[in-house]
Parts: structure tokens; sequence; C-alpha cells
């Protein structure tokens, strides 16, 4: 442990359980993304208490706060602020039983399925403590409080709006997440880390008919049939095995009677990827194939094909992932090691990559770790261990909450504190002086 990491986490315990109570707090006033208006207040009015300069409103309801503290780099920190259309079953005391409108106007219930309420309790715990340790840094501290990741459009927005032009340019943009793993585990891999992930409606065109007479119908459905089965040959046969990716059809809507042929048919589907080139392999074949298999029905017209969402793949600058290795290592002892490759998504990389700046994504455990082992001892962490979007989701408070402050606090100050200085591709003064 360097002599800033201690000094800056020596004031952890004093500000504990207003961190833990930020949370469970937080955890039962959940928001959908771009209505996080509860959220980016409660951020925005304590990052001004601590000295923050302050810009809310961004990209709707996003929030970055910047300290600065002499002369050195710049260092940005990022937390996702929303939740997700689910309905709690944690049996918590402090358990959602939130409802809100989503985007198609329907009314749902709301969770931190995902864990970002204690992404969002983490990054403002590590901003206290910087505040508070800033004779121990020097340079700056940009920390972004990030709306809508769950739909994607959530970087975008704050970059539509002007986040480049906001802030400091930073010389790393650093972010976690809480995972199904041990609580007090930290883990980071250099590279791909996170899926790029597209989601996908096709429309099919056939001809109706009724279902005594298929003689006189194109039909959708035999079409849409075809068409899953052909598609799950992509990446079986397109796709070397060892570039992982996933192709799933999810959905299938086709007629409203058993005995009228429809019209059209619609599938959605969702494609996962690590490398741009195999995304843009999968994506022109499922084009090709769907097509292919229209002409093959002899359907009146081409098939629709809609993009609902996309997320580009997170990929960690090697650089950066062995520095922060080193450091989780150093700090954490046997609870830091590398993470496995995730099939999950993110939109954070747009940030960084609109900066032209390196990046790196780490996770962090939230399982208790006594059920966690025990679940591995008995073979079953895939059937008793809670997933994120799980509506049982729910990281145990500690020691998932130090554990995220104090990963936060290393990792920057591994480029703030007085005696390390970042250099080109990762390095430091000491590193490059060998």
């Amino acid at each position: 442990m360097t002599k800033a990491v201690e000094s800056v986490l020596a004031g952890l315990d004093a500000i504990r359980d207003q961190v833990e109570d930020f949370y469970r707090d937080l955890h039962a006033h959940p928001e959908l993304g771009l209505a996080e208006t509860r959220t980016s207040a409660r951020v925005a009015e304590r990052l001004r208490t601590w000295g923050f300069t302050v810009t809310d409103g961004l990209g709707g309801t996003g929030v970055v706060g910047v300290l600065s503290h002499g002369s050195g780099p710049t260092v940005l920190l990022r937390a996702d602020m929303d939740a997700l259309p689910v309905l709690e079953a944690t049996g918590l005391p402090y358990a959602a039983t939130a409802t809100a409108t989503d985007r198609s106007g329907r009314e749902v219930p709301v969770m931190h399925a995902c864990g970002h309420d204690v992404h969002v309790s983490c990054l403002l715990g590590c901003a206290q403590l910087m505040a508070q340790g800033r004779q121990s840094w020097r340079g700056t501290l940009v920390v972004l409080f990030q709306p809508s990741e769950e739909n994607g459009d959530g970087a975008d927005a704050m970059l539509k709006d002007g986040l480049t032009d906001r802030v400091p340019r930073p010389d790393v943009a650093l972010a976690q997440h809480v995972l199904p793993y041990p609580a007090g585990y930290v883990g980071v891999r250099p590279g791909p880390f996170l899926s790029a992930a597209d989601n996908l409606r096709i429309t099919l065109y056939g001809r109706g008919a009724h279902g005594s007479m298929p003689q006189s119908a194109i039909d959708p459905v035999v079409l849409a049939a075809l068409c899953v089965l052909r598609l799950q040959t992509i990446v079986s046969r397109e796709v070397a095995a060892t570039d992982p990716a996933v192709l799933t059809v999810g959905s299938i809507h086709a007629g409203s009677s058993p005995n009228v042929i429809p019209d059209s048919a619609t599938l959605e589907l969702n494609v996962r990827s690590y490398k741009d080139a195999t995304r843009a392999r999968i994506l022109d074949a499922i084009g090709r194939c769907v097509r292919a298999e229209a002409q093959a029905s002899a359907a009146p017209k081409e098939p629709d094909i809609e993009t609902l969402s996309a997320f580009p793949p997170t990929s960690n600058d090697t650089g950066t992932a062995a520095r922060l290795d080193r450091a989780f290592r150093a700090h954490f002892g046997d609870a830091a090691g590398t993470i496995d490759l995730q099939t999950a998504s993110e939109d954070f990389s747009e940030i960084p990559d609109a900066f032209g700046t390196p990046l790196c994504y780490w996770g962090i455990g939230g399982i208790d770790p006594e059920q966690y082992a025990e679940a591995e001892r008995n073979g079953t962490v895939d059937q008793d261990i809670p997933v994120n979007h799980s509506p049982a989701f729910a990281p145990v408070v500690q020691p998932t909450l130090d554990t995220g402050i104090a990963a936060l606090t290393v990792a920057a100050l591994d480029w703030l504190a007085e005696d390390r200085t970042a250099q080109p591709g990762g390095a430091t003064e000491a590193d490059a002086s060998g």
C-alpha cells in the first residue's frame, strides 16, 4: 500500500455508515434511464458539498464533478445510475416498491437489479475520500455519473450535450461493475472484457390466406421458422470456435388465429461478440440469410431489418489493465486477480473513445463469500447465485461497498498520487526509469 492510498483510505471508517445509508436509500428509490432526477440531484448536492465543480443535467440527468489540486494527470471515474423494469424479489428491508412509466407508456416495477446503486455509492465514497485527502495527490479528478446505461443511450446523450467540451480531457478513464463473484474480490483483464451487443427486429413478409388453403399463401410463419434455424448456423459455421459469439432469437410474433395464415412475422434477436470484424461479419450474415430464405420462399418483398439498440465492445487498454492489476494485487493481495471474459455489455467505452483516452473496466464481487463458497462446493453456482438483472440480485452491503470504494481510490491514486505520474502507454515514472 502506498502512503497516498493509506492516507486517503484512512478516512473510510468515518464515512462508512453514511455511504451505507445512502446505498440503502438509493436501492429503495430506483429510477429508470433518463429519469434519474432524484438520484442525480442527491449526487450533485454531495459533490458540491465536497468542493467539486459540478455540471448537472448533462444528457438530461447526467452529473459530472471536477476537483483539481495542483498540476498533474487527469483521471475520469464513472458510475451508471439507472435501474431496470424488474419487480424486486430480494426480501430486503430496503427493497424497492417503486413503479414508473417506461418509454412505451407502460406502468412497470423498478429495481436496481444490476448493481448501479453500488456503483453510485462507491464512486461518491471515493469522491468524498479524495476531496478530504487531497493533500496526498496532485492533478484533476473527474467523477462522472451516467444515466441510461441499460438503454445504451446515456453515454451518447452526454456526449451530444457537449461533455468533451465541458470537462478536462482525461489521461485515463476508469469504471467498475459489481458482478456475481464473492464480495471482496477485484478482477481486471487486458483486452476484450465486455461484449458488443446488437438487438435487431426482422419483419418477414408473406401472403395471408385461410389455413385450409395454404396453396394460396406464402406462409411467413414457416419462413420465420426457417430463418431461426438458418441463423443458428452463423456462429457455429461462420465464426471460429476460438472467437466467442452468441446469436439468440428471443422473440417470434406472427398471426392471431389458428386457422389464418398471416401476412407477416417478426423476429427479435440479440448478437454478442467481442471483435469489430466478427460483429460486422455476423450482422452481414444475418441480412444475407434472411433475405435468401425470403427469396427461397417467394416472399413478396425483402425483409425489413431494424436495429433496436447497439452496445460497443468494451476492450481494456493492455498497459492500463496491467498497471491496475499490479496496483490491485498490491492493495488487495489474494483478493485480486484476473476476471473472466463477460458476455454483458456497456456503453461506457463511447466516452473515452470520444476523448481519445485509454480505458480500463474491472469487476468487483457482490455475493456473500460463504454463500458463494457453498455453491462452488455443490457445483450449483449457476443455479444458486443470483446474477445481474435477476429480481433476486442483492449484493451484500459489506464488504462490497468498502471494496468498490477502495478499488476506485487505489486506481485513481495510481495516477494522481504525488509520487506516481502517468506516462504514455500506462507506465509510471518509476516503471520508465527501470
